[in-house]
């Protein structure tokens, strides 16, 4: 065990002066490269760096504090470092109930042994640093939630029950914080819709990472109905099977991509009449200019240039409509036949 950690730096929080040399001396027998510091008292101890110290012993009786009020105040003290309780046999219950208001672990004063002091500081510190380790997590969660500019949500697996909603979702849905609480995930989506969240909700039973659940409709507590699209993850929210989830309200861009469509297929049909009914008239002008040529072989050289001109001209404008024709067929129209 000795070679786990290099370096310890302890805090033992004893006023009995034969309980800390027998502490101090398990210690130093498995930890030799350790350094030992001592408060007599709970006051004594709180103007010491304790941050600054890798596990704090703490006897649970001391003069100016005991029982349950020198736990929390020394929990709160200790911040993120592991606190072992120190206890006589009288004590044993209430150093067992030590263990659930947030202490790492508890030694009995006269079963204490290098073996089980140096088991109980590792793992003491193991388990702190786990625990620190989800706290951190649990906060980083808290903040990306929370703080989300998109809705999101966490709902029961089981009775699809809300059990956590952020202000994104709060603010873009209208309802409170307790109507969501009392509410499913049902209550969101309109009639027509239920068929589709629970067709969802199985295929997604497999599921074990992030997943896209595709677009639904959702109503708001207004009665506006938004098409949103869901991402979702599974969570384990205070001990219950949940899910995470983020819904982003693709409303506008659908009716954008709408209008869009909408704008190209009146393109498209102003681009079927300027390259189909105009082309028309122009080669049946184009027609007569050559039948005049025929008909009027004996034109005077200006006046058959002006023909000419008038040729030139319907043959420009004819490669002006077939161009649109050829863009017109890009934007995805069908060629017609004259």
């Amino acid at each position: 065990m000795a070679t786990v950690y290099d370096y310890l730096n302890l805090l033992v929080i004893e006023d009995n002066d034969g309980d800390f040399l027998l502490v101090s001396e398990a210690i130093e027998e498995v930890f030799p490269s350790c350094t030992i510091d001592r408060a007599q008292t709970f006051k004594s101890a709180s103007e010491k760096p304790v941050l600054d110290y890798h596990l704090i012993l703490l006897d649970l009786t001391l003069p100016d504090k005991s029982g349950e009020e020198l736990v929390r105040d020394t929990l709160r003290l200790a911040g993120k470092v592991p606190v072992v309780v120190l206890t006589g046999y009288s004590d044993r219950n209430f150093a067992i109930k030590s263990i659930a208001l947030g202490m790492s672990d508890y030694l009995v004063k006269d079963e204490i042994h290098p073996d089980i002091l140096s088991r109980s500081i590792v793992y003491s510190r193991e388990r702190k640093k786990i625990f620190n380790r989800l706290e951190q997590s649990e906060l980083r969660y808290r903040e990306l939630f929370h703080l989300s500019p998109l809705p999101m949500w966490v709902f029961d697996r089981s009775s699809l029950r809300f059990l956590d909603v952020n202000e994104a979702a709060i603010q873009s849905y209208g309802y409170s914080r307790g109507e969501f609480l009392s509410m499913t995930i049902a209550d969101i989506r309109p009639e027509n819709e239920q068929k589709k969240l629970y067709r969802a909700l199985e295929e997604g039973k497999t599921d074990t990472g992030l997943r896209s659940a595709g677009t639904f409709l959702h109503r708001k507590k207004s009665g506006e109905l938004i098409t949103v699209e869901i991402t979702s993850n599974r969570i384990n929210f205070k001990d219950k099977p949940a899910k995470l989830v983020l819904a982003n309200d693709i409303t506008q861009k659908i009716t954008h991509i709408q209008t869009v469509e909408a704008q190209n297929k009146r393109l498209r049909e102003i681009a079927w009449v300027q390259s189909h009914v105009v082309r028309a008239p122009l080669a049946r002008l184009m027609g007569l200019v050559n039948l005049l040529e025929i008909e009027l072989a004996d034109l005077t050289a200006e006046k058959r240039e002006l023909l000419d001109h008038i040729l030139f001209s319907a043959d420009e404008l004819d490669e002006v409509i077939k161009d649109i024709n050829q863009k017109s067929q890009n934007m995805g129209l069908p060629e017609k036949k004259n």
